[in-house]
């Protein structure tokens, strides 16, 4: 069986098996559950499928894993995997839609499109089965740019969690914290790196394939062009939340790239950090 075939297999059981769930628990987020674990499958299939002897495939594979472990460890200590670890975005959606919409928008959207999406970044794999050849300059290159921007994913959401457990801190002394939400560090140079730093990973990871097929012009470009989509539409409606939660976020959006890390903008003061 092809390992394309495999996938589409894997791909309809996961569907099927975070739709079930998010009727039995009334939760949502089962497909964030899977994001980073589900895309390794993925890779690995097609290096298997070349009976792990194909150097650019296992490179692969082995950049996808450690995406995928970092990605796990940060959704799981922000307490993504326990009960009611729920994406608080869906809790707001459900409440500007009635039952059987979301009902609808759960099922084509969270369930069907996000995991073929994850499907669809994860095939510039299959390119590299289809032309298997040996590792070259511009493979270590890709490589040496997928590790940078692992790095600075890790660094963000570390700023991030530090701000946070800061927040939480002096809440509890019963102290105001210094501002309400994270504007240092990389933050002070995108309103959103983390989520720059993701979507260009995959960006890097559909140049393997290029690489592979000796050409830019690849169909699986479709994957990285709708997770940039997919990003972007959730940037918008994130930020309409803290908005909505913290009026001083507009003057943040103003001289803050929303999501290219980039020189802020002159004008608007600048925040006095809470985060140590």
């Amino acid at each position: 069986m092809e390992p394309f075939i495999v996938c589409l297999w894997i791909f309809a059981g996961i569907c099927a098996v975070t739709w079930v769930l998010s009727l039995i628990t009334g939760e949502h987020s089962w497909v964030d559950r899977i994001w980073s674990i589900v895309p390794l499958a993925y890779v690995w299939v097609f290096a298997g499928f070349a009976g792990l002897q194909d150097a650019r495939l296992n490179l692969m594979a082995i950049l996808v894993t450690l995406w995928g472990i970092r990605l796990t460890f940060n959704f799981a200590r922000k307490g993504g995997y326990e009960p009611g670890g729920e994406d608080y975005r869906w809790e707001v959606l459900r409440g500007r839609m009635k039952n059987w919409q979301f009902q609808l928008f759960n099922l084509f959207f969270i369930v069907i499109y996000q995991n073929a999406l994850l499907l669809l970044i994860t095939l510039p794999a299959w390119t590299a089965y289809e032309h298997q050849s040996p590792l070259n300059g511009l493979d270590i290159l890709v490589a040496i740019v997928f590790l940078a921007l692992l790095v600075g994913e890790t660094v963000a959401d570390q700023q991030q969690w530090n701000f946070h457990q800061n927040k939480k801190s002096e809440i509890a002394a019963g102290r105001q914290p210094a501002t309400r939400f994270l504007q240092t560090g990389l933050f002070r140079y995108s309103r959103h790196p983390n989520f720059f730093f993701e979507q260009a990973q995959w960006w890097v990871l559909f140049f393997f394939g290029c690489v592979a097929a000796g050409s830019v012009l690849q169909w699986t470009v479709i994957g990285p062009l709708l997770l940039t989509g997919l990003f972007i539409g959730s940037t918008v409606f994130t930020e309409s939340i803290s908005r909505s939660r913290y009026p001083e976020y507009a003057e943040y959006q103003q001289r803050t790239s929303p999501i290219v890390p980039w020189f802020p903008r002159r004008g608007g003061s600048e925040a006095v950090t809470a985060q140590q």
